[in-house]
């Protein structure tokens, strides 16, 4: 009755006893520390359990090519390219590109709807689809399509809990890099 009142009057409404996990994701920290959970070594949430499978839809991508990587409590999704990267404590969203040198922690890229040779809006001068050469990344969420360029720094550290800048937003204390950004090269968050 209290989450979805609306609904009571126009439609039928049912109600079923869940017994599973279940978090509250209403607030940015809320949806960052949910999905971050889900690298810890036992989950609040198993997606490993044979009684109860999780399926997603088939997207008939390659499996994901991590090639002199660092990795550490992660969940990496299909179609990644990861190289010489240090990955620690992050979930790696589809067709997720990470070059040379850089360090994603305690974040979230949601990744890609498509590969750089699919772009449909090929731009000259705009760094690539993904995550530059030399880049650190901590404390963030980079929704999807992101172009992020070489030798940017994204951090909270040191920001006040709420801002809003160019290509970025801190809530929460975590920065949140919107759908599409493009963060040029040696930009400092």
């Amino acid at each position: 009755k209290h989450i979805i009142p609306a609904s009571l009057n126009k439609y039928k409404v049912f109600a079923y006893i869940f017994q599973g996990y279940w978090e509250d994701i209403g607030t940015v920290r809320a949806f960052f520390e949910a999905n971050l959970a889900l690298t810890e070594t036992l989950p609040p949430y198993n997606f490993f359990d044979n009684v109860n499978p999780i399926y997603t839809h088939a997207r008939f991508l390659p499996a994901s090519k991590i090639n002199g990587a660092q990795v550490n409590k992660a969940i990496i999704a299909e179609g990644c390219i990861i190289t010489y990267a240090n990955i620690d404590r992050a979930v790696i969203g589809i067709r997720s590109v990470i070059e040379n040198g850089t360090t994603i922690r305690n974040s979230f890229l949601m990744g890609a709807d498509f590969y750089q040779d699919d772009d449909p809006e090929p731009k000259p001068g705009r760094p690539p689809l993904g995550i530059g050469a030399r880049c650190t990344i901590e404390g963030a969420i980079i929704d999807k399509n992101a172009r992020i360029g070489n030798d940017v720094v994204i951090s909270p550290a040191g920001k006040p809990e709420n801002v809003d800048g160019d290509n970025f937003f801190i809530r929460d204390g975590v920065v949140v890099i919107p759908k599409g950004a493009v963060i040029p090269a040696g930009t400092r968050i």
